[in-house]
């Protein structure tokens, strides 16, 4: 099973281009797409999920039609988004029998199997009767994962799920998340690379509403190998760095500059080289660093 996208676009009435001719091939496994707030991403994966209509282009589930078959494409779909309401005073056990119950999960024995064994599943068993509201995030999140999971779908939708979430929970939110995706085609909606880098095979970037890049994490490392270069800087000097160089990020390290540059070459003047990470790739994209240099 995979998901293919074809010139997806969709312009907003306020003129705002969201998605601007997006094709993708989207393999079973976890898929990490990448893009700042605003990218374009959430309107995606709004269209993928049957929430809302694309412009022009085509997207294929298997032999589903994703965007004239949204029944079918309901049936065998997972969808997190960013944020789910719940009724503040159901417990999470009868939580996710309301929601079994409302896709299709009749037989009153069949039901209770499946939300026990998916409450099992996301370690939520212990707090099986506590209201959802009095969740933590990373809780919360884990019911989340547990109602997407009803109905075993083919494709599980996911929206920036780690924002807010602590070290420990995201830890054990990404472990979650690589058992399920062994076998479905799940798509990581996220602005942090850390969510990609330790989940992802597969991964794109879009800004914009234009696909960046589309391939392996480990390509894309490939490809910036011998072209990424450091160096501390005073504050005072960041505007003339920006103004002479390719800088692709800038963060503060015990309170002074550390500037990467992209550059196929030795840019001297101090520089160093230093082996790319996933977080050089995004902003060598997101920052046109990438495209400029490789003209």
């Amino acid at each position: 099973m995979q998901l293919t996208i074809t010139g997806l676009s969709k312009t907003y009435a306020n003129g705002v281009k969201a998605l601007d001719h997006v094709s993708l091939t989207i393999p079973t496994g976890m898929f990490g797409l990448l893009g700042p707030n605003g990218a374009g991403k959430s309107t995606l994966m709004r269209i993928l999920a049957t929430l809302q209509e694309a412009d022009s282009g085509t997207a294929m589930l298997g032999d589903i039609d994703v965007l004239n078959d949204k029944p079918a494409v309901r049936r065998v779909l997972g969808y997190l988004p960013q944020e789910f309401g719940v009724y503040p005073k159901v417990s999470a056990y009868h939580m996710l029998d309301h929601i079994a119950l409302l896709k299709g999960v009749i037989d009153n024995k069949e039901r209770r199997a499946l939300v026990e064994a998916l409450l099992q599943k996301v370690n939520l068993w212990e707090h099986r009767y506590r209201r959802i509201a009095g969740f933590s995030g990373g809780m919360k999140q884990r019911f989340g994962i547990a109602q997407s999971l009803i109905g075993e779908p083919k494709l599980i939708i996911v929206d920036e799920p780690t924002a807010g979430l602590d070290p420990g929970e995201r830890n054990r939110f990404y472990n979650l998340l690589t058992e399920i995706g062994e076998n479905v085609v799940v798509i990581l909606s996220t602005h942090i690379v850390q969510d990609v880098q330790e989940l992802c095979n597969n991964m794109a970037i879009i800004n914009k509403g234009r696909l960046l890049f589309a391939g392996a994490p480990n390509d894309a490392l490939g490809e910036m190998k011998g072209r990424i270069w450091e160096k501390s800087i005073a504050k005072s000097e960041v505007d003339g760095y920006h103004a002479s160089n390719k800088v692709i990020s800038n963060k503060l390290i015990a309170g002074r500059p550390s500037i990467h540059i992209y550059s196929a070459g030795d840019p001297g003047n101090g520089f160093t080289g230093v082996e790319p990470s996933l977080e050089d790739v995004f902003f060598s994209h997101i920052n046109g660093a990438h495209n400029t240099a490789a003209r």
